[in-house]
């Protein structure tokens, strides 16, 4: 018997809501429940104004609990922002003290290496001398 091959299956998960699938959702179910309902005309409207009051109170709410959550997200970004910030200003300023530390280092270097440089040339010049005096002496 041969066997069966299945192929890979992709699940796709959407993970979040949004306000006009709510909505949406709200209003269908509320005409619904208005147009099964056994009731008179005015009852009905009465009904259709109470479920309108709290289907808007209830999208308000949907609503600001979306923008505290935005805020919150924002608020936090920021922070994260501030602290990346900081953090390359830190960096910043410790290069520049490495740059500083390091320049200064190196004129030092350079002094001591120019002051051996003219000792140097300082005692070729005093033997040179030393020597021709004893040349002439001797001659």
């Amino acid at each position: 018997m041969r066997e069966r091959e299945d192929g890979a299956y992709i699940v796709v998960e959407r993970q979040g809501s949004g306000v006009g699938p709510f909505l949406i959702g709200a209003l269908l179910g509320a005409g619904a429940a208005l147009l099964f309902a056994p009731r008179s005309g005015e009852e009905t409207r009465r009904e259709i104004e109470e479920r309108a009051t709290k289907l808007r109170e209830a999208a308000g709410e949907r609503v600001r609990e979306v923008q505290e959550d935005l805020e919150d997200r924002i608020d936090h970004a920021r922070a994260g922002v501030r602290e990346r910030v900081d953090s390359v200003r830190g960096a910043v300023e410790s290069g520049r003290r490495a740059a500083v530390e390091a320049r200064d280092e190196l004129e030092e270097k350079l002094e001591r290496s120019k002051s051996a440089y003219r000792a140097g040339v300082d005692a070729a010049k005093e033997e040179v001398e030393k020597e021709g005096a004893e040349g002439e002496a001797e001659a």
